[in-house]
């Protein structure tokens, strides 16, 4: 055996993207690749009335501009069955094909031009004369309303009844605000027609959907688009659906007749693709003294755009991480004049652990309880909504090794009470929940004569090292060293796989890979190496193939990834500054394949979770219907400068209740419960209770 699995073993495509080898949608040049260049609507909502596009058309390199006027009717064939990144309800975009405005910065028309500087500059001539229509762009919750694809409220027990009996209280409204992903690579998509078939280099996350998405959008068969894209330079979950720019990009080509490229600029990023959405929250807890849960009551309020329903597990962190007998939970959605939010890390469940974990603590403080035997009391032994028990838990274990690592027990009680100098101390914890998914996924494993193997899937990696935690688990299936062993992945031509998001890769893709190194391996015979196992079949290579799905354990069993968050802040007395000194997370996220690939991803939540509660937040203005800070100048997220010591830490476990593999995923977990850990430690350093992100210093010395 190689023993490759949970290994600390260093990214296996770590020297290709060093040395620049590593190739990204946008480097992708076709022969006489043509540049493509947005016009976004100036307006968030009405018609266009007129374009004068003759000054753009007469700039120099212009090959054409084209509008809804002259671009060509699109099927959009409708799917039977929306893909699941895909709101479930409404219509996507149907860009370019008609004269309606849905929100402020939508592309209305695009340029082809031979350089980028060429396209952008035409972009910039034409001219929109629109018939305005009055907008709804401020968020009003009293507007709320039932999502249409789900009731929208669950009950467990009499929730209200219970809140008005119990002797201690708390009853709060939490703000989360419009976050955006700002990857480090742009969208990109760069299309190219032969003979009626497509090849489309784009950042994505789903290969296999962006190929499904634009087959409809086109009305061709889905085995004439390949999709390409090996390397993603971070996503966050902006790159699950086909964006409009996709479809331009492949109708700018088939219309020119030529390769194009479409960069969508760092501007366009904040209204091109979707973003995290506005959400308040109020959660309303009631307790016994000793502690104990008597009602939980938790309702969160969306935004959403007027043309798609987009919905969030807000609420499944209220539903699931504490034992409690009377829980009601309900949704709403506001719809504005603005493009559809869609996932982002964690999405719903972060939001809604920054409400659940404030407000835990609220009740602590309330009770004269420390936070974390408050969450003790009230720990759930098994999924109380499904009624299910866990497929593993280890949050008891999360719990005691990240607060023993911390020295929580060094913690004085009372707010303003701990001091460094003119740094006023606070420690805060929280708990983190994710749901462990699961999905049907295929993958292909081929030895040869030399003692090398190939093994491939048409999954994904933005980050998180699938090229390397793909190929230690062919590996270790193959009984073959690391370096024998190459893992492909990227491309419809690959063996399908599913979206790369909502922490499934390693639970479904995995489990794939590893079946087909061990398919492989039956079809050869055990006992003999490879080279002799070949001579003997009289091939040079052998192949097989494997296609994994989900079973029934679900149905016996709730899958869940958990954690515990403990921070240290510093804030400054006089000037309300706030640092983070330090951040602790323990991690039960079943078996890992790499500490060292699984440390970096909770790092990177650590980070971005800190750029939650204290930076990061889109200025939005209802008079144009647009985020104001659109750039990395004036959008905050952190930088090194912000992160201090961040330790992490992996409670032992392996969930083969889950999946063969034993892994329950990690991306997600990664930034929950960050968030709130900070905002309660900021209580506990200055006694002010701040329950809007980000906190900021002006609402410290407010």
């Amino acid at each position: 055996m190689s023993g490759s699995v949970g290994r600390p073993v260093s990214r296996v495509d770590g020297r290709a993207k060093v040395t620049g080898a590593a190739r990204y949608a946008a480097e992708f040049a076709p022969a006489d690749v043509l540049h493509v260049a947005l016009v976004g609507s100036t307006v968030p909502k009405g018609r266009i009335a007129a374009f004068d596009t003759r000054a753009a058309q007469k700039a120099e390199g212009v090959r054409a501009v084209i509008t809804h006027l002259n671009a060509p009717r699109l099927p959009y064939r409708p799917f039977e069955e929306r893909p699941e990144v895909d709101p479930s309800v409404g219509e996507p975009l149907r860009v370019l094909q008609g004269p309606e405005i849905h929100f402020s910065g939508q592309p209305i028309a695009a340029v082809v031009a031979d350089t980028l500087a060429q396209a952008r500059h035409a972009a910039a001539l034409v001219r929109v004369t629109y018939d305005a229509q009055v907008a709804t762009t401020t968020f009003d919750g009293e507007r709320g309303r039932a999502p249409k694809a789900e009731g929208g409220e669950t009950r467990r027990g009499a929730a209200v009844q219970a809140l008005g009996k119990a002797p201690v209280t708390v009853d709060a409204v939490y703000v989360h605000p419009r976050e955006h992903h700002n990857a480090m690579e742009p969208h990109a998509t760069v299309a190219l027609w032969e003979d009626g078939h497509l090849t489309l280099w784009d950042k994505t996350q789903w290969v296999n959907n962006d190929a499904a998405e634009i087959a409809h959008v086109f009305g061709i068969p889905e085995d004439h688009v390949r999709v390409i894209c090996p390397y993603v330079g971070g996503a966050f979950g902006s790159a699950l659906r086909t964006w409009p720019h996709v479809t331009i990009a492949a109708l700018a080509a088939r219309l020119v007749g030529q390769p194009v490229r479409l960069e969508l600029t760092r501007r366009e990023l904040y209204t091109s693709v979707g973003f995290r959405p506005h959400t308040e929250q109020r959660v309303a807890l009631g307790a016994r003294r000793d502690g104990r849960l008597t009602a939980l009551i938790h309702e969160a309020t969306a935004q959403t755009s007027a043309y798609e329903e987009h919905t969030e597990e807000t609420l499944a962190p209220a539903r699931v991480t504490y034992a409690c007998p009377n829980v009601l939970t309900r949704y709403r959605l506001v719809e504005m004049d603005v493009n559809t939010p869609t996932s982002m890390r964690a999405p719903g469940v972060a939001t809604g652990l920054f409400a659940l974990e404030c407000a835990m603590d609220e009740l602590a403080v309330a009770l004269d309880m420390d936070p974390l035997e408050l969450r003790l009391a009230n720990y759930a032994e098994r999924n109380e909504e499904d009624d299910l028990p866990w497929s593993s838990k280890e949050l008891r274990a999360c719990y005691r090794m990240a607060a023993e690592r911390f020295g929580w027990s060094r913690r004085a009680p009372a707010p303003r009470s701990m001091r460094d100098g003119a740094w006023l101390v606070g420690y805060g914890m929280a708990s983190a929940v994710y749901p462990a998914y699961r999905s049907e996924a295929c993958a292909s494993a081929t030895v040869f004569a030399d003692g090398t193997a190939l093994v491939r899937s048409a999954a994904s990696d933005m980050g998180p090292g699938t090229y390397t935690a793909m190929t230690q688990v062919a590996a270790d299936a193959l009984e073959l060293p690391l370096d024998r062993v190459r893992f492909e992945l990227g491309d419809t031509a690959l063996p399908r796989a599913p979206v790369h998001g909502g922490s499934i890769t390693m639970a479904s893709v995995g489990t794939a890979v590893q079946a087909a190194c061990e398919a492989v391996r039956a079809k050869l015979g055990a006992g003999r190496s490879y080279p002799d196992a070949l001579r003997e079949h009289g091939v040079d290579h052998m192949e097989a193939t494997a296609e994994v799905e989900p079973g029934d354990e679900s149905k016996k069993f709730s899958s869940w990834a958990f954690g515990a968050l403990f921070a240290e802040v510093r804030v400054d007395a006089d000037l309300g500054m706030v640092r983070v000194a330090r951040i602790v997370g323990a991690y039960d996220v079943g078996r890992v394949i790499n500490p060292t690939t699984a440390r970096s991803q909770c790092l990177g939540g650590m980070v971005g979770g800190l750029g939650m509660a204290l930076l990061e937040q889109a200025d939005w203005d209802p008079r144009f219907g647009r985020v104001m800070n659109a750039n990395f100048a004036e959008y905050l997220v952190p930088v090194n400068a912000d992160v201090r010591t961040l330790e992490v830490l992996f409670v032992p476990g392996d969930d083969r209740r889950f999946n063969p593999l034993g892994a329950k995923g990690l991306a997600e977990i990664g930034l929950c419960g960050v968030a709130p850990a900070i905002a309660n430690a900021v209580y506990h350093a200055t006694g002010r209770r701040i329950r809007t992100l980000p906190i900021t210093l002006e609402a410290l010395l407010a």
